[in-house]
């Protein structure tokens, strides 16, 4: 159950993000529930695979290429659905950064309510 309610703030917070953000658009409610779903499946399959691969360049970077790997977990979103799209790369990273704020701020507050 804790699953489902965590989708359904990620679609949330995907649905928000794109209302706010020029270059990032999703068609309906339904298309960024199948956003989050993807994204969550993107992120445990593909995104351990792209860590390992570009450690060199993330060691190098102090991390800061973990954003270039978020925005191409989205970018591969992007491909595989769609109704969802992302105008490039730097949208793609304001779109991860924000995504990320936003997912913490709700699951704060799902939290904060088991207490």
């Amino acid at each position: 159950m804790n699953v489902i309610i965590k989708l359904l703030l990620n679609a949330i917070a995907v649905f928000v993000l794109a209302e706010i953000l020029n270059g990032v658009s999703v068609d309906n409610y339904i298309t960024s529930l199948i956003v989050a779903v993807v994204l969550s499946i993107l992120n445990v399959l593909v995104k351990p695979i792209l860590v390992i691969l570009t450690l060199p360049v993330t060691i190098l970077t102090l991390g800061l290429f973990l954003f270039v790997v978020n925005a191409l977990i989205i970018l591969l979103a992007d491909r595989l659905i769609g109704g969802f799209s992302v105008d490039g790369i730097w949208t793609a990273i304001l779109f991860s950064v924000l995504l990320c704020i936003l997912q913490s701020l709700l699951h704060s507050f799902l939290k904060k309510d088991k207490k």
